[in-house]
């Protein structure tokens, strides 16, 4: 099954309103879909749009291929600074710390005096 991750219409006439969703491409543009992964609202300036950043980044490693316009929203939705993650299988496991050597202790001090 092949999945694209696209916009699918909502909205009024002249009032256009998507959700970006996971679906099957052979399906129709209001057909059937996997999930909905956010929402973008072109009428509206400045931050328009909604996005479930790690649910596209799971299905894109999957395979599914985004459309040009859900390929944008991704790029303005996704924070500045943050690495791509990585699949778990790919990075290794961090090694566990050796305990510190503990020193004994001072015994001098603590004997109790002969009354």
């Amino acid at each position: 099954m092949a999945v694209s991750i696209r916009l699918r219409r909502e909205g009024a006439k002249n009032r256009p309103y998507y959700k970006v969703v996971v679906a099957d491409s052979r399906s129709p543009r209001e057909g059937r879909f996997i999930e909905i992964i956010g929402t973008y609202d072109p009428k509206k300036p400045g931050h328009n749009s909604t996005l479930k950043v790690d649910r596209a980044e799971y299905w894109i490693a999957r395979g599914a291929q985004p459309s040009d316009t859900v390929r944008s929203l991704l790029k303005k939705n996704k924070k500045p600074g943050v690495p791509a993650p990585t699949p778990a299988a790919a990075t290794p496991a961090p090694a566990e710390p050796e305990p510190a050597p503990v020193a004994p202790p001072d015994t001098s001090a603590s004997t109790p005096e002969a009354t």
